[in-house]
């Protein structure tokens, strides 16, 4: 059995998988069809997001009967710092046993628990052993227990830096961890000396206050389209319905944006990336639907149709904070500009999203129920 998306709004990919199916070799993101492949008697449910949302909050709270340092890492995965609650209720692997057999009496759900002196070992101890688990790994043993792990289990080692490391013959935690920092550094760039850092249990990294909110550093939305989009007009349409969903929020967050950045993935799956500055920070939706628009004309060559397109706000500032204007630019025009938008956003308040939208979406836009996918980017995930 699997759990898997929409195939008609072609996102027809498996999200979970029992164990029964893994044994088969079924993974999370295979196609449908290459699924299918591997186990033929495959049954795959529609996601139930709301119930997902309704037991994770459950779990949550019963999280927070043993710790107020509680960090969401995604909806159903949390990083707890119980340094604290020791005296109280034991030792982590043994406050880990209490809270997994406290959600499977009281949820009917199994976890598995990692236990370790660090975030990054803690999360990789809670996929090491699944399911109904709890694995301890310590800083006498965590050599011996991880380093002959696949480099690719490591936390925030992607497919790409996967592949990069491999080149060099680094197939292992242990081999990676081996290097000399500035060697992973040179091969990896920026990001080299931290996933280093992370190989050898280096990780100073607090647990945040639960319900702390990290900074924002982006607010992006994006769409994978029911049907490919073949020219330019279809691709504003597209681009006009995101960019009013990012104003939105960044209205509601109290930000404005002083970057743009725009993703466009072909039909081939590649990706194409453009980014410019605006020339005043706004959080309005004409300026950056303009503006992503005016990205995408100027860069993008129509050798391939296009599938999905993302408009991401970043070096976000508040909105009370003072900026130079450039001379000649038109305040009278951007006033004219906030004065609809905002009239746009009081109608939706009041009489809800489909109260009032832009006319050219009668046209279609080939979005998925007119539903784009949102996306924060807290400071911790950058």
């Amino acid at each position: 059995m699997a759990v898997g998306g929409n195939e008609k709004d072609r996102h027809g990919i498996i999200l979970a998988k029992s164990n029964e199916a893994k044994r088969f070799g079924v993974k999370t993101g295979d196609k449908f069809s290459e699924a299918y492949e591997k186990c033929k008697n495959l049954i795959i449910l529609n996601p139930d997001f709301d119930l997902y949302l309704r037991l994770s909050k459950q779990v949550r709270e019963i999280y927070a009967e043993y710790t107020d340092m509680i960090e969401p890492f995604g909806i159903d995965e949390a990083w707890l710092d119980v340094t604290g609650s020791m005296r109280i209720f034991g030792n982590g692997e043994t406050i880990a046993n209490e809270i997994r057999e406290r959600v499977k009496k009281e949820t009917g759900l199994t976890i598995s628990v990692g236990v370790s002196f660090c975030k990054v070992f803690a999360k990789l101890g809670s996929d090491m052993k699944k399911p109904d688990a709890v694995t301890v790994i310590s800083k006498e043993n965590f050599k011996e227990k991880i380093w002959t792990l696949p480099i690719g289990m490591l936390l925030f080692a992607g497919w790409s830096t996967v592949k990069t490391l491999n080149k060099y013959g680094i197939y292992t935690i242990g081999e990676f961890a081996s290097v000399s920092p500035d060697f992973a550094k040179k091969i990896l760039g920026k990001n080299g000396y931290g996933l280093w850092r992370s190989a050898n249990g280096i990780d100073s990294s607090p647990v945040a206050l639960y319900g702390e909110k990290a900074p924002i550093k982006s607010i992006g939305r994006g769409i994978t389209c029911i049907d490919n989009l073949k020219d330019n007009e279809e691709v504003l349409r597209v681009i006009r319905e995101l960019s009013f969903a990012v104003s939105e929020k960044l209205i509601s967050e109290g930000l404005e944006a002083k970057s743009l950045h725009l993703a466009v993935k072909t039909n081939d799956l590649q990706v194409q990336g453009y980014s410019a500055h605006f020339i005043f920070p706004t959080d309005n939706a004409t300026e950056i639907c303009e503006n992503a628009f005016k990205l995408f004309k100027n860069n993008f060559e129509w050798r391939k149709k296009v599938r999905s397109v993302t408009v991401r706000t970043f070096n976000l500032i508040g909105c009370k904070s003072v900026c130079q204007i450039e001379i000649g630019y038109n305040m009278v025009h951007r006033e004219k500009l906030n004065e609809q938008e905002n009239a746009y956003i009081g109608i939706k308040n009041k009489y809800g999203k489909n109260a009032v939208f832009s006319a050219e979406r009668l046209k279609g836009t080939k979005m998925p129920s007119n539903k784009p996918e949102y996306s924060v980017l807290p400071t911790a995930f950058q």
